[in-house]
């Protein structure tokens, strides 16, 4: 039975997202639980999973804009017909190579009669001849006026085809294989070219390429991809699209100044090489973010003007501590939300933020799981930083940088002692809080930091 892929509703205020990538070709075969597209919305990336194990069918292509809810493939068991009215719904946009391009809705249908060496098809059934490097023009029709279907196209794969002569390898020659053939070739370094296809009109196989790859010499290890190319042009959209527009928004709208704060660590480091200890049977790690996280949600308590968002009619002193908390991936930076963080013990902390973190790279955030932060926190200290100066979140008023810990110097009379020193990177909106609310603030967020026990308590 044909099961419907959609753009799932990842949120209350999601209302649409893009198809932004197919990770299963066109009639490629998938199984439960595997990833079948990369879905982007503004905020976040997911990958939507196959519900039962059968062959895709893609309806939109990559690059579409749809409503949440609409069909964008289907999952069908081998041999079943794609469903009756199953065209490309309509797109709120799609691109192709950042233009605008059109999505037929449903298969036009044929003329009367077909000009003169004209072929009339489905777009189905050209695309799955063009997939199978099947010529149409020896295909007979038997739509409307000798319109080739797509069960035309099948049943001329069903026939058994003579497999042509090896044509002698030539620059420039047209290679015909299956998508899956081309992407294991690509990452195993297998010239397509050197590889005698078997499939229907001398198509190369991906049993093929497995073949040449068994029987002939060892293929080379395929080069690493670099992140990014010089000439390249990158998009801007989904993620970096909104870190593009919210972050120049919130230098331009906010009065914003940054201080920096040295904190003495090694209590708090004793502490939490105690505590994986402790927790290590229950799958909790803290970090030291957390400890910070935590030091951030009791200190707000008591300094609630860095709590807030700046609104029309005034600044809101916001009731719930919300935590969000940056997250680093390869396209861009995410902020999930640590909900209730005042509330919660250092444990409950250390258990979720490392959930969201996971999800976050693993593209599993909701889009609720980002919504609602209040305050944020974001650490560079892995990178080797001490001091930066973070933009603040909109509509947050500050945000704090967590720095590296390192070996710093304190005084014991005329005697220099080494010490573990962090530094605390406080940017905040000069428009809601001053800069000695926001000092006290930091002041007591390195207390506590500097007095650990105080955070399990």
């Amino acid at each position: 039975m044909a099961t419907e892929v959609l753009i799932p509703k990842l949120g209350m205020t999601m209302t649409e997202g893009t198809v932004a990538a197919w990770h299963v070709p066109d009639g490629g075969a998938v199984r439960a639980g595997d990833p079948i597209y990369r879905l982007e919305t503004e905020k976040i990336e997911f990958e939507v999973e196959a519900e039962q194990d059968g062959i895709v069918r893609h309806v939109a292509p990559e690059g579409a804009t749809l409503e949440c809810g609409l069909v964008v493939g289907y999952v069908l068991a081998p041999g079943e017909p794609m469903p009756s009215g199953s065209g490309a719904p309509a797109p709120v946009r799609a691109s192709t190579n950042g233009a605008a391009a059109a999505v037929t809705t449903t298969p036009p249908p044929a003329p009367a009669a077909a000009a003169a060496g004209e072929v009339i098809a489905s777009p189905v059934a050209r695309r799955l001849a063009k997939e199978h490097g099947l010529d149409l023009a020896g295909i007979p029709g038997t739509g409307p006026g000798g319109r080739i279907t797509e069960a035309d196209v099948e049943a001329a794969l069903a026939r058994p085809a003579p497999l042509p002569a090896a044509a002698p390898t030539t620059p420039g020659r047209e290679v015909i294989a299956s998508p899956l053939a081309r992407k294991l070739a690509e990452s195993l370094g297998v010239d397509l070219a050197v590889i005698t296809g078997t499939g229907p009109g001398g198509r190369i196989t991906k049993e093929d390429v497995e073949a040449a790859v068994g029987h002939g010499a060892p293929a080379p290890a395929a080069p690493a991809t670099p992140a990014g190319s010089v000439g390249e042009i990158r998009p801007i959209r989904g993620i970096r699209k909104v870190i593009f527009e919210r972050m120049h928004a919130s230098l331009q709208e906010m009065a914003q100044l940054t201080l920096g704060v040295d904190v003495w660590m090694e209590d708090a480091v004793k502490l939490r090489a105690q505590l994986i200890d402790e927790w290590a049977a229950d799958g909790v790690r803290p970090s030291h973010t957390d400890l910070v996280i935590k030091a951030v949600a009791k200190a707000l308590r008591s300094h609630p003007r860095l709590n807030a968002e700046v609104r029309a009619d005034g600044i809101h002193l916001l009731p719930g501590v919300h935590i969000g908390l940056a997250v680093a991936l390869d396209d861009g930076l995410v902020v999930p939300v640590i909900r209730d963080a005042d509330t919660l013990s250092l444990k409950e902390i250390a258990a979720e933020s490392s959930r969201l973190a996971a999800a976050a790279r693993a593209n599993r955030l909701t889009l609720d799981e980002m919504a609602g932060g209040t305050f944020s926190v974001t650490a560079l200290g892995m990178f080797g930083v001490d001091f930066f100066t973070p933009i603040i979140n909109p509509p947050n008023v500050a945000i704090l940088g967590v720095g590296r810990i390192h070996d710093g110097v304190a005084w014991d009379g005329d005697r220099p002692v080494r010490r573990q020193q962090m530094t605390l990177s406080l940017t905040w909106d000069h428009r809601a809080v001053d800069g000695a609310p926001a000092a006290e603030f930091v002041q007591a967020v390195k207390a506590l930091l500097e007095a650990p026990y105080r955070l399990l308590l």
